[in-house]
C-alpha cells in the first residue's frame, strides 16, 4: 500500500466525522485541480500543534517532457519529493539569513544599504534601508532579464547597484526580486560566505535539513527525486519579447539567446537565480520538501526555539512579523488577500511561489498549511501564463479554518 494512502487511512480513523469531511473535500479539491489539467501533481500538509491533520501527495512529479509530450508512465509524486521553492526562497532561506545576522548584531535593519554594499549609493538609494528591501519598499524595479547584463553573482549585483530606482523610497510595496537579490549580497558581504553555505552552516545544518539545498544536482540529488517544472521559460522569454504581456523592458530581445530548451528538474526555473546569479540567489533557487518546510515553519511559530535550542531570540523573531504601513511583515506576506488567507485570524503570515508552491501559517491557531505543487509542468494556458492556483490556496484555508476549529 503507497505511503501516504496509509497515513491518509490512519488520520481518517482518528478524525471525527466531520474532521474526516473536510480531508476529503481537501483531496477532492486537489484531485479535481488535477484532473481539470492546471497542475500535475502536489503534496498537501497540514499541521496544528505537534500533530498531522493531513498529509498526501497526489498525481505526478513529472507528467509532461519537453514539447508537452506525455511521459509513459508518468512519475508519481510522493511526500519526499524535493519542489523547486521559487520565491520562497526570499522567506525560507534569505529573510531567515537576515534574522540571524540581525540576532547576532551584524546587521541593523534601518542601516543604509550602502552600510553594507557600498556601491549602491547615490541619489535616492543612499536612504534605501536593509528594512526597505525586507518591506519591498526600496523602489526597485520589480523584475528585468539581468542576464542580458550579467552571468555572475558579482556581475548581478554590480548591474542592479548601478541601476536608478523605479518608483519613491518607502512609500508603497512593489515586490521586488531585485531587492532580494541584493539582500543575499548583502548577507554575503557581511559573513564573507556564499548565502547557500552561510544558510547551511548556521541553519539548515542546525535543524537537521538534509534535503534542502540550493542547485541540488551539484549536490547528488537525483532528479527524479525532485518534482518537474517548466519546459525552458516560455513565460520569462514573453515577458522579455511581448510589450504587451505587462511587461516593460528596455533590451535587444535577440542580443542574448541562451534560453533553454529541456523540462527543468533539479534546474532552478527562475532566470534571473540560474543565468545571472549561478544557481544561488536571494530571490530564488532554493528547493526542499514538504517535511523539511515544516521544520522551518515550526522554528517561527515556536519563537525562534528548535527542540531544547534557541536558534533566535523571541524579540528577533518579533520584530519581523510586526506590521509596517503596508500591513506586512520583514519578509513575510501578512496583508490576507496577498497571501491569499482571507478570514484568517490576525497575525496570519504566509508567502507564494512563482513554481506553484505556498506556505500560511496561523498562529492563532497554531496551524501550518504547506502546499507544494509543479504547475508548470503542464505547460503555459492560451494567454501564455500558469494556472492561477490563488483560489486554489484560499480555497485550501477555508476548509482548514473549518477542520481547525472544530
Amino acid at each position: 500500500m503507497p505511503r501516504f494512502f496509509s497515513l491518509l487511512i490512519v488520520l481518517l480513523v482518528a478524525a471525527s466525522p466531520l474532521q474526516a469531511q473536510r480531508i476529503t473535500e481537501l483531496d477532492a479539491l486537489m484531485h479535481g485541480e488535477i484532473e481539470a489539467g492546471h497542475i500535475p501533481g502536489a503534496v498537501l500538509q497540514i499541521v496544528q500543534g505537534d500533530g498531522v491533520l493531513h498529509q498526501a501527495a497526489y498525481g505526478y512529479a513529472q507528467r509532461y517532457g519537453y514539447g508537452m509530450q506525455p511521459l509513459d508512465p508518468p512519475d508519481t509524486m510522493t511526500t519526499d519529493h524535493l519542489f523547486d521553492l521559487a520565491s520562497l526562497t526570499k522567506v525560507l532561506g534569505t529573510t531567515f539569513g537576515v534574522m540571524l545576522l540581525v540576532d547576532r548584531g551584524l546587521i541593523d535593519l534601518d542601516a543604509p544599504v550602502r552600510t553594507y554594499l557600498p556601491e549602491f549609493a547615490g541619489g535616492k538609494k543612499s536612504a534605501v534601508t536593509v528594512r526597505h528591501l525586507l518591506t519591498h519598499t526600496a523602489g526597485l524595479a520589480q523584475w528585468l532579464p539581468l542576464y542580458y547584463h550579467a552571468s555572475t553573482k558579482t556581475e548581478t549585483y554590480e548591474t542592479i547597484a548601478r541601476l536608478p530606482l523605479s518608483f519613491d523610497v518607502g512609500k508603497e510595496r512593489r515586490y521586488s526580486d531585485l531587492g532580494f537579490m541584493l539582500l543575499g549580497c548583502l548577507v554575503e558581504r557581511v559573513t564573507d560566505r556564499p548565502l547557500d553555505r552561510f544558510l547551511h552552516d548556521e541553519l539548515f545544518g542546525p535543524l537537521g535539513l538534509e534535503r534542502t539545498t540550493f542547485t541540488p544536482l551539484a549536490h547528488g540529488v537525483e532528479a527524479a527525486a525532485i518534482a518537474a517544472t517548466s519546459h525552458g521559460n516560455p513565460f520569462e522569454r514573453r515577458m522579455v519579447y511581448d510589450d504587451d504581456f505587462g511587461y516593460q523592458v528596455d533590451v535587444d530581445p535577440a542580443s542574448w539567446d541562451a534560453w533553454r530548451e529541456y523540462t527543468l528538474r533539479g534546474e532552478v526555473n527562475d532566470g534571473n537565480a540560474y543565468h545571472a546569479n549561478e544557481g544561488v540567489a536571494g530571490h530564488a533557487g532554493l528547493f526542499s520538501t514538504v517535511d523539511d518546510v515544516r521544520t522551518l515553519l515550526d522554528l517561527l511559530l515556536h519563537k525562534g526555539r528548535h527542540g531544547d535550542e534557541q536558534i533566535l531570540s523571541r524579540d528577533v523573531v518579533h520584530t519581523f512579523f510586526r506590521r509596517d504601513h503596508t500591513g506586512n511583515g520583514l519578509g513575510w506576506m501578512m496583508d490576507p488577500a496577498i497571501i491569499p488567507a482571507v478570514g484568517t485570524p490576525d497575525g496570519t503570515f504566509g508567502h507564494t511561489g512563482f513554481t506553484g508552491t505556498y506556505v500560511a501559517v496561523i498562529p492563532e491557531l497554531d496551524v501550518t498549511i504547506i502546499l507544494l505543487t509543479n504547475r508548470q509542468n503542464v505547460g503555459t494556458q492560451g494567454d501564455g501564463t500558469y494556472h492561477n492556483l490563488n483560489p486554489t490556496r484560499q480555497r485550501v484555508v477555508d476548509v482548514v479554518l473549518e477542520l481547525a476549529t472544530k
